[in-house]
């Protein structure tokens, strides 16, 4: 009962959290911020978690780098953008192999992502098919209900990054199949120097 409760009042708060986010959606923040430090403190942060699931993260390219050397800026809400790469990366660890790798890669937009910066947030799980992916986003969408509630959630985290992302001029881009992992990028738009 207790659980239960526990996990409604958890809903709930989702709920509201999702809703704030949609109402601020078409206004976008303008103030600086250090995306490749940000993903790194976010890094830092969920290390603990991946160690107590026997999961491990890595950032080939050193994306957090604590000096400013390679900084890169994008407009952003200091509060809103760790939120996109917890939600991705808590989800990688959760959904990817037991006791998998999660790798944190950081790239530069070229052709139609030109202007722009790309984190990709890759596990070596067991995949998803390609009918499941257009749909991931939506709200409560499970590709496995039963894998879903043996690790939690309400199924809302990838429609919060969707909507924030949106807030800060993005997009989520995924590529996944059946045996190959899945890959999530952030693009965002870099602020000119």
């Amino acid at each position: 009962q207790m659980a239960q409760t526990e996990r409604m009042r958890h809903l709930v708060e989702v709920l509201l959290s999702l809703n704030r986010i949609e109402l601020n959606e078409r206004q976008h923040p303008s103030e600086p911020q250090p995306i490749r430090r940000i993903v790194g403190e976010v890094v830092e942060a969920l290390r603990p978690m991946a160690d107590g699931s026997g999961a491990r993260i890595v950032m080939p390219d050193a994306l957090g780098l604590s000096s400013n050397t390679g900084e890169v800026e994008v407009a952003g809400e200091r509060e809103e953008l760790p939120q996109v790469f917890v939600n991705l990366i808590e989800n990688a660890l959760k959904y990817g192999s037991e006791g998998g790798t999660v790798t944190v890669q950081w790239r530069l937009g070229e052709e139609e992502s030109a202007g722009m910066c790309g984190v990709t947030i890759e596990d070596d799980g067991p995949g998803i098919a390609r009918e499941h992916l257009p749909r991931l986003t939506e709200r409560f969408y499970r590709v496995s209900v039963s894998r879903s509630r043996e690790r939690g959630g309400p199924g809302l985290g990838l429609a919060i990054v969707e909507h924030l992302l949106s807030r800060h001029r993005g997009h989520l881009e995924i590529d996944s199949a059946p045996g190959e992992g899945s890959r999530f990028t952030v693009w965002l738009p870099i602020l000119p120097p």
